[in-house]
């Protein structure tokens, strides 16, 4: 079957039956076909079917750029082979995240002479590796590496420093404190630092070494991007500050991105940093392209004076308000033309604090700005809203969601539950999410509890005459948004003051927040009216305490087939698990899920949730996450056995350490050999080592899933 590929046969009822077959396509269509295949899959597999495809396997357009990001079944000897086989035309290589390599197959990196974009970050990288790696890569300008425990900067080679100096972009992931690669790179053009030092080494005093080589850091004179996005942690802090501390002593000319996520209390505005916006601000005719700074960095003034030059393509102002500073006003007053304006993250970044508080520092949502940017942004692709209010007054003129539906280009948005609630709460319902109404009751543990001033919803199939219009009401306000925003992939739902019980640096939270009292008007019928939303790809829930049964998330899974990532925290009651049928039937609809988290007390993993799940034949990634939550190891063991490309399950519930221990052994034990990418961890949520354990898992999981995070407009668009 050299030139054969089986045949495929196109019927229609008003031409004869025709026999067409794959290899009657032309070139090009094909080739645009064989890019959506992952390169190893590609290389080693596709290119055997036939003489014609291996053909076309050969061309250099398929192996010029090498993506095995997120590619869990690359093996190592697949990776080898791979590499030996493109090694001649390839000219960039993704690696990134794929920790379960070893260290025998980075260095297969070696053959590939004409690499000039090779991304190694989440992969065993050893000093010494390192030098020989950038020994044979001569043509290299843009690398990206972890820097972990024991890198040594002097056990590289003169020429592996040499390659280093002809970078142009340097991604580099701290793991320990340390300046990594940077001291050799005198030719950078970009930088992007993410600091990942746990606190141990600030105890160990990690950061104080580094400042006594402070001087050995390069000026960055050439540098045009500058980025740092930090995890929690005061060393995090210090560390930063050592690597701005170059800009007192001289600022690069013509730099346009400056990205600084600093978690937790803004830092205290420094020489340096007053410099660096000094000298862009000041630049003639230097337009920057994206912005992030903390509060303290920021004001009115050299914001004005920025935006002066030009619109950024991406701006970040999440938690950048204070009294006297509103950045969006001075975004819509500087004067500049804002059309190419892609991504703006408004992130708790309102007109003020509600009149009527809903919680401590909890910031109105300024909708007569967002309806000027409708105007000024007719090209916004990326927009957060979340962790502020928008409570819709009965006299107001319009609803949030119609004007958000004037952003015909959205693909992705974040905003505030009770932004989708089109009326105040009954008197009766303004309580505490963890209030249970039938608590005074004698009766209690024996009288169903009642919810009182929460709508009742049901779905299509149980909707009778004169219902209709009662369920139509329901999601009324959100038609104009499903209509004028049909490219929307990315929805993101989150109760303003929502903190998740999953920690990062500190243990996990034994008391969950209280919920906005306008959300508890966001319940099953919005969630059904949201399954329109027919290209919906990653989903967000978090905190809809008006979620009864969650009967909604039938209709919703069932509108939005190509779901391909969800993630649901505490909908309805907090002292129970209230839709756990409903979560069932849901979930036997997405036949397309990649990703799911799932955070809810008291959530019982129980068998018949895991024959469900195992419905789910495109499962890569579970994340469970319940405080008082039970499992049954047997019926994980059986999932998992079920589901073959699972590759990372990640529980934090309740149960014993030793069970938890027992089941992760049984786990790693069974199935690791078969998936080399697997990634387990089973450890009880509310126990006090769970941040060091935490610190252990490979970054690319906990930060895209297993730690609970608003993720639109976070990053700048690539």
């Amino acid at each position: 079957m050299d030139n054969q590929i089986e045949t495929a046969l196109c019927c229609s009822d008003s031409i004869s039956q025709t026999c067409v077959t794959i290899s009657d396509f032309s070139d090009e269509i094909l080739l645009n076909i064989l890019r959506f295949i992952p390169s190893h899959d590609l290389m080693l597999n596709v290119s055997q079917v036939c003489r014609k495809l291996r053909t076309l396997c050969l061309d250099k357009s398929l192996r010029a750029h090498v993506q095995l990001h997120k590619e869990y079944t690359a093996n190592d000897d697949a990776v080898k082979q791979l590499l030996k086989n493109v090694s001649c035309d390839m000219q960039a290589l993704n690696l990134s995240g794929c920790y379960w390599l070893a260290g025998s197959t980075m260095d297969q990196v070696t053959r590939c002479k004409s690499l000039v974009s090779l991304d190694l970050s989440g992969c065993r990288l050893t000093s010494v590796r390192l030098s020989h790696l950038l020994t044979s890569l001569r043509s290299l300008r843009t690398l990206a590496l972890d820097v972990g425990p024991g890198f040594d900067l002097h056990q590289l080679s003169a020429e592996g420093k040499s390659a280093l100096a002809r970078l142009q972009e340097l991604k580099q992931t701290l793991l320990t404190p340390s300046y990594g690669v940077v001291p050799c790179c005198s030719a950078l053009r970009s930088l992007h630092l993410y600091l990942e030092a746990s606190e141990g080494w600030r105890e160990a005093g990690g950061c104080a070494q580094l400042m006594v080589g402070q001087s050995s850091v390069p000026h960055y004179q050439n540098l045009r991007w500058f980025s740092a996005r930090l995890a929690p942690g005061e060393v995090n802090r210090t560390l930063l500050a050592l690597y701005l501390a170059v800009f007192s002593m001289r600022v690069p000319e013509g730099l346009k991105g400056l990205v600084l996520s600093v978690p937790g209390p803004p830092p205290p505005r420094t020489v340096a940093m007053t410099a660096l916006m000094e000298s862009m601000a000041s630049t003639v005719g230097n337009t920057v392209s994206a912005l992030q700074l903390p509060r303290t960095c920021l004001d009115g003034a050299i914001l004005g004076r920025l935006l002066a030059h030009g619109s950024p393509e991406y701006l970040n102002f999440s938690r950048c308000s204070s009294p006297g500073f509103n950045p969006l006003h001075v975004l819509l007053s500087a004067g500049c033309d804002l059309t190419p304006l892609r991504s703006l993250n408004l992130r708790a970044c309102g007109r003020g604090p509600l009149s009527e508080s809903c919680g401590k520092g909890d910031e109105e949502m300024d909708t007569e700005s967002v309806k000027a940017l409708t105007e000024c942004c007719p090209h916004l692709i990326h927009l957060n809203l979340s962790a502020t209010h928008y409570h819709h007054a009965s006299g107001q003129d319009g609803h949030l969601c119609g004007t958000l539906g004037r952003f015909n280009a959205l693909c992705s948005l974040a905003l505030p539950v009770c932004a989708l609630a089109q009326s105040p709460p009954a008197p009766m319902n303004i309580q505490d999410s963890n209030t249970d109404l039938s608590s005074r009751s004698l009766l209690l543990g024996l009288k169903k509890s009642t919810r009182i001033g929460v709508p009742t919803y049901r779905p299509t199939t149980e909707v009778t005459v004169g219902q209709g219009e009662e369920r139509q009401d329901r999601g009324f306000c959100i038609q104009p948004l499903l209509q004028g925003c049909p490219h929307l992939v990315e929805l993101e739902l989150i109760g303003a003051g929502f903190s998740s019980a999953m920690p990062r640096n500190e243990p996990a939270m034994r008391k969950d927040p209280t919920a906005c009292s306008w959300s508890y008007n966001v319940g099953d019928g919005e969630l059904a009216a949201l399954g329109g939303m027919k290209f919906l790809r990653k989903l967000t829930l978090a905190h809809l305490p008006g979620v009864l049964k969650g009967t909604g998330l039938i209709e919703l899974v069932q509108g939005c087939k190509d779901l391909r990532s969800l993630s649901l925290a505490n909908l309805g009651s907090l002292k129970t698990m209230n839709y756990t049928q409903a979560l069932l039937e849901a979930l036997s609809n997405c036949t397309q899920l990649r990703d799911l988290r799932l955070e809810q007390p008291y959530f019982n993993a129980n068998a018949a949730f895991f024959e469900v799940l195992s419905q789910c034949h495109q499962l890569r990634r579970l994340c469970l996450v319940s405080r008082h939550g039970i499992f049954q190891s047997a019926a994980v063991a059986a999932f998992m056995k079920s589901c073959a490309d699972v590759i990372m399950c990640h529980m934090f519930m309740g149960g014993t350490l030793v069970a938890c221990k027992t089941l992760q052994k049984t786990l790693l034990d069974s199935f690791s050999i078969s998936r080399p990418a697997l990634s387990v961890v089973i450890y009880p949520l509310l126990h006090e080592d769970l941040a060091q354990v935490i610190r252990g898992m490979p970054l690319c999981h906990l930060d895209e899933i297993t730690l609970f995070k608003s993720r639109v407009a976070e990053e700048p668009m690539k």
